[in-house]
């Protein structure tokens, strides 16, 4: 009997031997803003990564109003008295207004209620404790985490990337106090996922640039590594599975972010290199491969997209599992390309459970 996609999916991350790899085609707003039609008839010609998807009932002049946030020369303040700005169409923005730019702010500053209060607005938690249940009644593989920059990331938005780091170096004596503000917010969100039960606790921010991770080790594991471990132990006491995303280079911190109790690791593939992480990482946590958007899915040829994916399961999976695979799909990317990679992901999904491998 075949297994569901949740039980599929747990054995993967636990490397217990799945039956398929499990890999996810995620589409920017921008792309559908883009592609539209054509894009429609890429997801309607891979119903294995868009099921359910009905070509014609995508209506995307509502598309443009829900995106309305990220039109650019927009901007907001978050919950937090964070400005953003939205440049591009359909993208995420940046913070351009940090109120803690000064530290005196600090003594009147308080973060948001996180039992009411989101980031970007209200929180409806019975709502979403309910829609866990009603996922596990189904059998269905349940998640939840914390907002997209929940600690790093939110430092830095609250004081300034060059003030964090001249905070980190210098070992400013109230950096600690507010990460301890961070960490207890946070906390809260953890906990509320934790009492549904879910399967996955999601955290996600961007450690790494092109090249280096924003922090070195030595400074990760004083300031980060322990506000890290204090939000996902008690996921690991739970039994509930620690997954972690970052944009770029990581490698440097690799062993930081494991210690701290990460079970499904979230890099990206070309920026911090294949062999790397076949090397460092292959066997010590599941691999979520963040697909190359840079250059070959974007720039290359059908079967240089194909011999990508190929040499990522060959070198990254195995038959216990251990590698699962995510694309985010950005502009300029083509149709033509979408449709290439969607194709070599189905066509190794299987490759080492149907006597290929």
């Amino acid at each position: 009997m075949a297994l569901s996609h949740r039980e599929n999916y747990l054995r993967n991350a636990r490397r217990e031997g799945p039956e398929w790899m499990p890999c996810a085609v995620a589409l920017s707003g921008a792309t559908w803003n883009q592609l539209r039609g054509e894009l429609e008839d890429v997801c309607a010609r891979h119903p294995i990564l868009f099921p359910g998807f009905e070509k014609g009932k995508r209506d995307f002049a509502k598309l443009a109003e829900e995106e309305v946030i990220y039109t650019p020369g927009s901007s907001i303040t978050d919950a937090w008295g964070c400005v953003w700005e939205f440049p591009i169409d359909g993208l995420e923005g940046i913070v351009s207004g940090h109120p803690l730019a000064d530290w005196d702010a600090l003594e009147t500053w308080r973060p948001p209620d996180p039992l009411t209060q989101g980031d970007r607005g209200p929180v409806d938690w019975p709502t979403a404790l309910e829609n866990v249940r009603k996922a596990k009644e189904a059998g269905s593989l349940t998640s939840g985490g914390t907002a997209h920059g929940y600690l790093f990331m939110r430092l830095y938005y609250l004081r300034g990337f060059e003030n964090l780091m001249e905070d980190l170096a210098t070992g400013e004596p109230r950096l600690q106090r507010l990460i301890d503000i961070v960490v207890e917010h946070n906390s809260v969100i953890v906990s509320q996922w934790l009492s549904a039960g879910v399967d996955i606790i999601e955290f996600a921010e961007d450690l790494g640039t092109q090249t280096a991770s924003c922090i070195g080790p030595k400074h990760f594991a004083r300031w980060i590594t322990p506000a890290y471990s204090k939000l996902m132990q008690p996921a690991k006491r739970s039994d509930a599975l620690v997954a972690l995303h970052s944009d770029g280079y990581i490698m440097d911190i690799m062993d930081e972010l494991l210690v701290a109790g990460v079970d499904i690791i979230n890099p990206q593939d070309l920026c911090n290199g294949i062999d790397n992480l076949a090397r460092e990482v292959k066997g010590r946590a599941c691999i979520r491969l963040d697909i190359d958007r840079q250059s070959i899915v974007p720039f290359g040829t059908r079967a240089e997209i194909r011999g990508l994916i190929e040499e990522e399961v060959r070198k990254l999976g195995s038959p216990e599992g251990g590698l699962e695979m995510i694309a985010g799909i950005y502009p300029p990317t083509p149709a033509e390309n979408i449709d290439a990679l969607c194709d070599a992901m189905e066509e190794f999904r299987t490759f080492w459970w149907d006597g290929r491998g």
